[in-house]
């Protein structure tokens, strides 16, 4: 099975994003466009909307108006996208636009074109799409794409769903168009999603530095609740990109929510926190994506979870010594990217490794040759064995040397049944000679015991090597 999740990511330590000017953040303000694309049975839909309103806990009306809910949507359009856009209009912000929604709202296109905004399609339609067949979205993409552009006058180079299926992203990438796709929240920098073999740039959203939560029932109470977790989130990003390591922080507003004045302020007061620090870049999410695509373009690379078996195989059935069951099993089970790293094959190795069969793990030990023995004299070690035993000298050892080794070796096996086994790249050559002297004293169940941890490191030093 290939779990096509990727919990990995770019791990402990992150790209340089290099952000323009030295950058330590960049900040990013969405500004949603909903208002007219939302579910109405005026737009043709079954019932009124439900989602992302004053009114908790709403519900649909099948067949029906709800005017409550559609005058909350009219006050996005009417009162709170002008109060934004006084606040924003000299900041390069990405409006996330619904193609109807847009197409009903002439004067605010006008508008954030006027301000140089970036508008990017939210979809044809603000609805759910998680049971909607695939033929019917893709459908409906190219729909707001085709309209986005005649309304706006340039096709959109960003895509949001927002209320997404299983076959968004998939959809977004055949499109074929998009610069970046930002359905999806797993990370704080951009990062290369590939599908059918072709890269498509991802530039992350947020839903917690989000005004969606002033509607949902554990949320944001007040706009000072809101301003704290906004300064709070700025401030640590801030500090990780002085500590060398940038990311981007992500900002979803909403007309009908955020524009409301008690809430409004709070982004007055989070902009004037960010001005208060060097360092800041203002951007739009096609600034990011553009910044992002020449400085860190999609490098191919060899993914071990995405190999045929035998090139598996053929690539990691040495990593065990003369063992190329534990590679078998590690392709026939589950692998995700989690497994492209060395410290991550390592692990499932190791893992498949502690499940065999005594009698399985003991081959595997016995597999191993002898340190500085007549394998090595006659040159039939293992290309890695070669090199990890002249890594510590053990290819160039006098002759009192390679007696005392002769004689160690055989004093381990005689008691123990295997070979001394260490992790010769973690040692030089008196430092393994002082621990074959001190391991031939151990009874055999901690010495196999330890042998086997050997084993593992082994293995996780040559996938070290093999995935530089």
């Amino acid at each position: 099975m290939r779990y096509s999740r990727d919990l990995r990511g770019y791990g402990e330590t992150t790209p340089d994003p290099q952000w323009p000017g030295g950058a330590r953040i960049a900040v990013q303000i969405v500004l949603n466009y909903e208002e007219g694309g939302e579910n109405s049975i005026e737009h043709g839909d079954a019932a009124s909307e439900a989602f992302l309103s004053e009114i908790i806990g709403a519900q649909p009306w099948p067949g029906k108006r709800h005017w409550n809910m559609e005058s909350i949507y009219d006050y996005g359009a009417r009162s709170g996208f002008w109060r934004l856009h006084r606040m924003l209009r000299d900041i390069p912000v990405t409006v996330y636009g619904v193609a109807t929604a847009l197409e009903r709202s002439p004067e605010l296109v006008a508008a954030m074109k006027a301000a140089g905004w970036e508008i990017a399609t939210h979809g044809l339609k603000w609805i759910d799409y998680r049971d909607i067949p695939r033929e019917v979205e893709a459908d409906h993409i190219a729909q707001a794409v085709e309209l986005h552009t005649r309304v706006t006058g340039e096709r959109p180079r960003g895509f949001y769903q927002g209320r997404c299926s299983m076959n968004t992203v998939a959809l977004g990438c055949e499109e074929g168009g998009f610069e970046y796709l930002a359905d999806t929240i797993a990370d704080e920098l951009p990062y290369w999603h590939v599908h059918n073999g072709k890269p498509q740039l991802m530039v992350p959203y947020t839903m917690d530095a989000n005004d969606m939560r002033f509607s949902s029932g554990q949320g944001f109470g007040t706009g000072t609740d809101f301003f704290d977790y906004l300064r709070d989130s700025f401030d640590i990003l801030y500090a990780e990109g002085a500590a060398g390591a940038p990311k981007m922080m992500s900002i979803g507003l909403h007309c009908r929510l955020a524009g409301r004045p008690g809430r409004a302020m709070a982004i007055q007061r989070f902009l004037d926190h960010c001005r208060q620090h060097e360092g800041v870049w203002f951007a739009s999410r096609l600034d990011i994506a553009r910044h992002w695509a020449e400085l860190h373009p999609y490098q191919p690379r060899q993914r071990p979870s995405q190999m045929d078996r035998n090139s598996f195989v053929q690539a990691f059935g040495s990593i065990y010594e003369h063992s190329p069951f534990i590679a078998e099993r590690v392709w026939d089970a589950e692998m995700g990217a989690v497994h492209d790293s060395a410290s991550g094959l390592a692990a499932r190795m190791a893992q498949v490794f502690r499940s065999a069969s005594d009698e399985e793990r003991l081959g595997v030990l016995n597999a191993h040759p002898d340190l500085a023995g007549k394998l090595a004299q006659a040159k039939r070690l293992t290309a890695d064995s070669t090199a990890e035993q002249a890594s510590a000298g053990l290819d160039s050892l006098t002759d009192d040397e390679r007696a005392t080794f002769t004689r160690l070796n055989d004093a381990y096996v005689a008691k123990h049944g295997f070979p001394f086994i260490i992790a010769v790249r973690d040692h030089d050559k008196p430092g393994i000679m002082a621990a074959m002297q001190a391991r031939i004293d151990n009874d055999t169940p901690t010495e196999r015991a330890e042998a086997e941890r050997q084993v593992m490191r082994i293995g996780e030093l040559r996938l070290k090597e093999a995935l530089k």
